[in-house]
């Protein structure tokens, strides 16, 4: 998962007070955060103003060109095509078909999180939708191994958006990551200059609460 952020620095500084995570800088605008040594996100500047404010959620996939054109067949949209990222892999960007967008992975040299399910890290990401069904089945033939195959373990789930959300939210992606206590978390948001947008409450997988950075990037607080 990455960032788009206006000012990388300030997101470093920002995230760095609140997940203890310190930064490796690499080639172009791009910063690698790491948790105990082990690549956990990324923040990236945004070179376009008109663009969001967001956090991006990767789905690992063997061949990014062959899943993007399922994508766009099942009624979803490529919104930058399969691409090289130096030796460390491919990536593209695309959204569902109302238009929630996620980008897809095809590792090379970086496989993805070194760390996730633990407090600082990635842990889950919550698709609010309008149409359930209709998101049930076009993730469910996406990634029907990942979510339903033997063993799976699947760190992804949905939800209506006026669950959490006003109805006039768009669908989109939530990335939550892992806190020890999400009220005291909370509370870190908003001493940094962050928002708390919707204070803790009970899902069905934790307690969560979802904020913004001081920059305006939703994300959501996991208490397990």
């Amino acid at each position: 998962m990455d960032a788009q952020l206006p000012d990388v620095e300030a997101g470093k500084r920002f995230y760095g007070e609140l997940f203890g995570w310190v930064f490796e800088d690499r080639a172009g605008p791009v910063a690698w955060a790491l948790k105990d040594g082990a690549p956990v996100a990324a923040l990236t500047r945004k070179t376009d103003g008109r663009l969001p404010t967001v956090w991006t959620v990767y789905f690992a996939t063997p061949d990014a060109g062959a899943l993007a054109g399922r994508i766009r067949a099942a009624g979803g949209q490529v919104v930058s095509a399969p691409r090289p990222v130096g030796e460390l892999g491919v990536t593209a960007l695309v959204t569902d078909p109302e238009g929630a967008v996620f980008a897809l992975w095809q590792p090379g040299g970086h496989p993805g999180f070194g760390r996730r399910h633990e407090p600082g890290t990635f842990a889950w990401a919550e698709l609010y939708t309008r149409d359930t069904d209709a998101a049930n089945a076009f993730y469910g033939a996406l990634f029907h191994e990942a979510l339903f195959g033997p063993g799976a373990d699947p760190d992804f789930g949905r939800a209506p958006v006026e669950d959490v959300f006003p109805a006039e939210m768009p669908p989109h992606f939530l990335v939550h990551f892992g806190v020890a206590d999400c009220a005291a978390a909370a509370e870190t948001v908003g001493r940094l200059g962050g928002r708390v947008r919707t204070p803790p409450f009970d899902t069905s997988y934790g307690r969560v609460a979802v904020v913004a950075d001081d920059q305006g990037a939703p994300f959501a607080l996991l208490q397990r």
